[in-house]
This record gives C-alpha cells, sequence and structure tokens, in this order.
C-alpha cells in the first residue's frame, strides 16, 4: 500500500512537473505573439476590435496560468500583453537550459554506460560523483527558475489586471446593496402570495364548512359528509400554505426527505436524486428546497409537464440544484416565482440560470456556496 501511494505521489509530481514546464514553455511563444501584437495594434489601442482581441489574448494567458480576475480591468490589457514580453522570454530561456542540461545528461549517460569517454573523458568514480552532484544541482536551479517564472507571471498579472481593492469593495457593496434589495422585495412578494392563498383558498373553505355546519345543525344530516371533505381539503391547503411557508420536515429529516415530500403532493411524476456526503447549512438547505420546489410548482402549472427531475449534488463547497422537466418550455427567467428564486440564490452569493427554449425542457440550475454567509431568507 505504502509503495503504491508513494508511486502515486510520484506520478502526481511528474504530471505537475511537466505541466509547469509546458505552461513556461507556452509563455515564451506567447510572449513573442503579444511582442507582436502590441507593436501592430498600439497605434490603434481605442478601436472596439483591438481592444476585443487584447482580451481574448489576456484570457488565453490567465487560462495558461489558471487563474481568474473577475471584473479585470480592460484598459490595462495591453499594458500587461507588453510587460510580460521580458518575463516570457526569461521563461522561454530557462526551459531551453533545461532541454539542453537533459540533452546532456543523457548523452553522458550513454557514452559512458557503453565504457566510452566522453569529450576525452573516462568514467572516473570522481568524475561521475562530481558530474552527478553538478547536475542535480543546475536541475535544482532550473527547477526553481520554472517556479519563479510561474509566480512572476501570476503576480504581473494580478498587479496590472486585477480591480483597484477600492474599486472592487465599491463594487461589492453596490452587490450586496441589491441584493438586500432583492431579498426584501422577495419576502414581501411571498408574503404576498402567503395571504392570497390563505384568502383565496383555506379562508373560503372555512367559511363554506361553516355554512355546511349550520345547515346540517338545521336537520340536514346528508350535508355531513360534504362536511367531512371540505374539512379534510381545508387541512391538506392549510398544510400547503404551511409548508410553502417553510417546511417542517426539511429540520427534521433533511432535504432528501423534504424533496421526496413535494415529489409525493406533485400531480405529476417527479424524480429526485439527492447525493449529498452531508448536509449543508441550514440556509443552503432551505434555498435548495424552495428552488426545487418552485420549479416542480411552475412546470406543472405552465408547462404541461408530464415528468420532473430533481437533482442535488456537492461539487466542492457548492451544492448543485437542477430541475429539468419535459414540458414545452418558454418559461421567462423574469416571471414573479423565478425571480424570487434568483433573488434568494443571490442572497447566498449563488448563481441561478434558467434555460428553456420553446418546445422543452425547461433546465433550472442553482449553484448554492456552502461557505456563504446565513441568510434569515
Amino acid at each position: 500500500m505504502r509503495s503504491a501511494a508513494g508511486g502515486a505521489r510520484l506520478v502526481g509530481a511528474a504530471a505537475r512537473g511537466l505541466r509547469l514546464v509546458g505552461a513556461v514553455a507556452a509563455g515564451a511563444v506567447t510572449a513573442l505573439a503579444g511582442l507582436l501584437f502590441v507593436l501592430v495594434a498600439t497605434p490603434f489601442a481605442d478601436r472596439p476590435a483591438v481592444r476585443a482581441a487584447a482580451a481574448r489574448l489576456t484570457g488565453l494567458e490567465l487560462r495558461r496560468l489558471r487563474l481568474e480576475l473577475p471584473g479585470r480591468d480592460a484598459e490595462g490589457e495591453l499594458r500587461y500583453l507588453a510587460a510580460r514580453t521580458p518575463v516570457g522570454l526569461l521563461g522561454g530561456i530557462v526551459v531551453l537550459l533545461l532541454v539542453i542540461g537533459v540533452g546532456l545528461a543523457v548523452t553522458l549517460a550513454s557514452s559512458w554506460g557503453r565504457g566510452e569517454a566522453f569529450d576525452g573523458m573516462p568514467p572516473t568514480p570522481p568524475l561521475v560523483a562530481y558530474i552527478g552532484l553538478s547536475g542535480f544541482v543546475l536541475l535544482f536551479l532550473d527547477v526553481c527558475g520554472l517556479v519563479g517564472v510561474e509566480a512572476l507571471e501570476r503576480r504581473l498579472a494580478v498587479r496590472l489586471l486585477a480591480p483597484d481593492p477600492t474599486e472592487a469593495l465599491r463594487r461589492r457593496i453596490d452587490e450586496l446593496t441589491v441584493s438586500r434589495a432583492g431579498v426584501v422585495a422577495a419576502v414581501d412578494a411571498e408574503r404576498r402570495r402567503i395571504e392570497r392563498d390563505l384568502h383565496d383558498g383555506v379562508q373560503q373553505r372555512l367559511v363554506a364548512l361553516s355554512m355546511l355546519a349550520g345547515r346540517a345543525r338545521r336537520g340536514r344530516p346528508e350535508l355531513l359528509e360534504q362536511l367531512h371533505e371540505q374539512a379534510r381539503q381545508a387541512l391538506v391547503e392549510l398544510r400547503e400554505v404551511a409548508w410553502r411557508v417553510y417546511p417542517s420536515g426539511l429540520d427534521a429529516h433533511g432535504l432528501a426527505e423534504a424533496l421526496a415530500g413535494v415529489a409525493e403532493r406533485a400531480s405529476v411524476a417527479v424524480k429526485v436524486t439527492c447525493e449529498l456526503p452531508e448536509r449543508p447549512p441550514a440556509a443552503v438547505e432551505a434555498a435548495a428546497y424552495f428552488v426545487a420546489g418552485e420549479a416542480v410548482t411552475n412546470a406543472v402549472k405552465h408547462s404541461g409537464a408530464t415528468l420532473v427531475t430533481i437533482e442535488v449534488r456537492q461539487e466542492g463547497a457548492t451544492v448543485i440544484v437542477r430541475v429539468e422537466d419535459d414540458g414545452t418550455g418558454g418559461a421567462d427567467a423574469a416571471g414573479g416565482g423565478l425571480t424570487g428564486l434568483a433573488q434568494r440564490v443571490a442572497a447566498l452569493d449563488g448563481r441561478f440560470a434558467v434555460t428553456s427554449p420553446p418546445g422543452g425542457p425547461t433546465v433550472i440550475e442553482a449553484e448554492l456556496p456552502c461557505a456563504s454567509r446565513p441568510s434569515a431568507v
């Protein structure tokens, strides 16, 4: 077991080393291409086509470095392409020295392995020890150079492309302000919806129930069956409203059981797959439940679907909820229910997307980071 684990670590280290060499070597090539682009495009820097080309080249460099810079400074992209040229060329020199060193080592080992002298030097033990030690030192220095070049490139990209910290903070404050306003609007809309459900559903049914009870008391025992049915329907509707406010089973039994309840109450077939290694935070769990529940409700009411599929899984620190139906499509992402869901997800710093082409299928997907701050929604 230990030898297998050690072998796996060795293979992983070799793969990372090859990736590093490839990334730095590619950076040397793109540095020359970037320099040529800068020399040609600088006189026309204000043109949209030049800006778009600079953005594409910069995006390629960030992907090569596996670096994400949301909201990067578009004004600094040409400056970045010019500034990274010497660093890229330095990386090319380091890679070239590595290739030359490896080639010499292979040639030397091949000659001495056949018992032949290399450049007039026979393979004596002191010479072999000296050459081996020198080779390891030079290899170490070359690897340090590769790591240093990549680190320098990453720092240069962050320095020239990342938004100003003050500006990033201002944007974050604006996002939180909009998110808070959206949450308040979503809560108000949900309260109005609950009030309508109580007034138009449960309340009307209770009024009818009271009238039936009065008539039964005046000598109409045949109305007792209707009275019982109306009471049963009132309880069902009241339970639906209560679950829409907050499902009590979510705290007690978890998300999988709560979604199973959604499937049982739906008037169409609902297939639920919930694969979570552990229970997410309460706010994330509630948001996932409401996303799935509202998506099922919309599919039943508006799409004519016969099958709804709910999939909940975790990728890293993110819970992903995906709901797909086989209905007619054409769902409006700006509709009241979906807008409320988008605001609920945004309150957790998540992402919400609706894909609903005419003819279907409709796919609703929410990404909910588990590290988000808890929300009261």
